[in-house]
């Protein structure tokens, strides 16, 4: 039984809140390294999300030291161990590639009203 049949055969996770694009949010991932096992937060701005249920994916931007870095992650991989907002975005896009060209105080994204 691989992966992907004990994921169908749990169902669809439940622990994850409902995000939207824009939102920054806090993802730990699981890594492993020489047999140990350890979280990493990724921490930046939802900027595309496709697929449904098991083939779900989100992309994630962020810019560290004016190096902007982004990950795929599938969203019901046992790998992603947790995911938090940080902060909700107000955006008008299905998906904000436009942020790519972008540096500084151009790529912000406003932040939503309680």
């Amino acid at each position: 039984m691989n992966i992907i049949e004990q994921m169908r055969a749990s169902g669809l996770r439940d622990d994850l809140p409902d995000f939207k694009i824009g939102d920054t949010i806090n993802v730990g991932v699981r890594i492993t390294e020489s047999g140990k096992s350890r979280i990493q937060n990724f921490i930046g701005a939802v900027i595309a999300r496709s697929g449904t249920g098991l083939e779900a994916s989100i992309t994630v931007r962020k810019i560290t030291g004016g190096i902007a870095v982004e990950r795929i992650f599938p969203v019901e991989s046992p790998n992603v161990d947790s995911i938090t907002i940080k902060k909700q975005g107000r955006i008008r896009r299905a998906k904000l590639y436009y942020l790519r060209g972008r540096t500084g105080r151009k790529a912000r994204i406003r932040e939503a009203r309680r």
